[in-house]
């Protein structure tokens, strides 16, 4: 028994020692900060809130029942071939003339090139969307479509919150020093500051504000979801939805969030979209308040009124017990059934707007027997 006291003892304080010193974790926010946040509707007792009720309960004796069901050696939650990517040794710079594109590095990880400037949202790289690589399971691919090292000079990046499948430590410490400017949701600069980057080039925005950004109209829009990053920091940043428009375009990144009226809020400020990106993965009945199933994923697409959609936030990580297929066959199934365009394209491949964008070919059922040649572009 005093042995077994012993480990147990020892295996808090390694805990303790980890979260308080490990870099992974992030910052914490100044009272200053806290004092300004108290301000908001949204804003209570330190913590941020979402709109509507939400429910986040879940006792520990769930998450422990969960447990075995989520390790469950289940092969239909990871793909058992090498998926289809588009391979590139570098990637250009664009003009202002040019059209827009983006490349999608699975998950919810996009480089969005608009108005001739070079954009990364929610730029994941990492191989584990964990603190620590014994704590998650490993990306899809073995590869990225292209290296963070050979990525041109980024204009900006836009996070919409810090979870480890979205704000990643190490992407962040190899794009710290080749971006001009950040925009996040209210509290996460404290993350960045804490990781070296310039507080000069650190922009927070709260829900519905609005910024002009090197030419462009950036609006942080509601999301239905939450925060954090440590043992008793939940809620403490907040979390969001992003409107990007530019001289011709106009698109929207969902981030993550349950399904709400707040779609078509958004839809009715800002749109028409002609182009969304939408979480579509990872969900389960459990949390159904903060994830949404593809069937509402096609529903929320048509409440923004996108022109066509693009489901996220799958085919890079096992974060649910779901097949690894099922978001993308119910998604199109039920936006066929709802007449709402859809778009799903390659890991890698450019996503040019100027393009009518219509999913031929279900990369996701057919092994490859290896990734697309390498392009120079």
């Amino acid at each position: 028994m005093l042995t077994l006291l012993s480990i147990v003892l020892i295996l808090i304080v390694l805990v303790v020692l980890f979260v308080n010193f490990s870099p992974e974790f992030g910052g914490n926010q100044s009272k200053q900060k806290l004092a300004e946040f108290e301000k908001l509707d949204y804003f209570e007792d330190g913590k941020f809130s979402n709109l509507m009720p939400t429910n986040m309960d879940m006792d520990f004796s769930e998450a422990i029942k969960m447990l075995p069901e989520f390790f469950k050696n289940d092969p239909s939650r990871r793909p058992d071939f090498d998926l289809p990517i588009t391979h590139r040794d570098s990637l250009e710079l664009v003009t202002k003339d040019q059209p827009t594109r983006l490349v999608w590095f699975g998950h919810s990880t996009f480089l969005l090139q608009i108005d001739g400037k070079t954009i990364l949202i929610d730029p994941m790289f990492g191989e584990v969307p964990a603190p620590n690589p014994l704590l998650g399971k490993k990306r899809y691919s073995k590869e990225l479509p292209i290296e963070v090292e050979k990525l041109p000079q980024i204009d900006m990046i836009i996070m919409s919150h810090d979870h480890y499948d979205h704000l990643d430590y190490g992407s962040i410490q190899k794009l710290k020093d080749k971006t001009k400017a950040f925009y996040m949701p209210l509290g996460m600069g404290a993350h960045f500051e804490e990781w070296g980057v310039d507080s000069s080039k650190i922009n927070e925005l709260g829900w519905w504000d609005e910024i002009q950004a090197d030419g462009l109209l950036l609006a942080l829009t509601p999301a239905r979801h939450f925060s954090g990053r440590g043992l008793n920091d939940r809620f403490a940043t907040l979390w969001g939805s992003w409107v990007i428009r530019g001289e011709s375009d106009n698109i929207y990144f969902s981030g993550d969030s349950g399904y709400g009226p707040h779609f078509k809020q958004i839809g009715e400020k800002y749109g028409p979209f002609n182009f969304a990106m939408m979480e579509c993965g990872q969900y389960n009945e459990r949390w159904t308040d903060i994830h949404m199933i593809p069937e509402e994923t096609a529903q929320a697409a048509k409440d923004i009124k996108a022109k066509v959609f693009m489901p996220i936030h799958w085919a890079a990580f096992t974060l649910a017990m779901h097949s690894w297929r099922d978001p993308v066959e119910r998604v199109l199934a039920k936006a066929n059934e709802i007449n709402q365009p859809i778009y799903v394209p390659e890991i890698g491949e450019f996503i040019e707007l100027d393009k009518n964008l219509i999913t031929t070919h279900k990369w996701w059922l057919e092994p490859s027997t290896s990734s697309k040649q390498m392009v120079s572009k």
